[in-house]
Order: structure tokens, then C-alpha cells, then sequence
């Protein structure tokens, strides 16, 4: 019989993926911690999505080690589109 999950009940996958607020143009932010095998902190900044002249702001809603960035700069994203992922411990 296999265990019954409860709502909330954590994962076993380590990882994870920061998504795009909306949709729009993707700029990383130039920061070491943001760059490939650095430590992002949860609510850190890894970037912006630009929105008819406006900039959102992207941030991991995770703390973990960077893994990757999903999508480049200048890149068109849409809402909810992946666009970096972690490993988180």
C-alpha cells in the first residue's frame, strides 16, 4: 500500500525553478550569486522582466545553488515561463 500524501508534504526532488512574473523582455542581473553554481538566497533578485517600459522584478521564491539560467537576456518570456533553476539541499 503506498503512503497517503498529505497537502503540504515536501518533495523529494532538489530542484526547482524561478519563474517570469509576466510577460515581457528578460534581463539577468550581473551578480556572482547569480551566476552558474552560485548560492541564491530566497527573495533574491536574478533578474528583471521589462513590461512597455516598466521592469518587474524576478526573484526565487527558493534558496539553493544555481544550477542554470533558462532563458538569456533579451529573451521574450511569458508569464509563468521558466527562466533559471536551483538545486536545492
Amino acid at each position: 500500500m503506498s503512503p497517503v500524501l498529505t497537502q503540504g508534504e515536501q518533495l523529494g526532488v532538489p530542484e526547482r525553478v524561478i519563474l517570469a512574473p509576466a510577460v515581457g523582455v528578460f534581463h539577468p542581473v550581473d551578480d556572482e550569486s547569480a551566476a552558474e553554481g552560485g548560492v541564491v538566497e530566497e527573495g533574491q533578485l536574478v533578474g528583471m522582466v521589462e513590461v512597455g517600459g516598466r521592469k518587474l522584478p524576478v526573484r526565487s521564491a527558493f534558496t539553493g545553488r544555481l544550477v542554470g539560467m533558462m532563458a538569456q537576456a533579451g529573451e521574450r518570456v511569458r508569464e509563468g515561463q521558466p527562466v533559471a533553476w536551483l538545486r536545492v539541499s
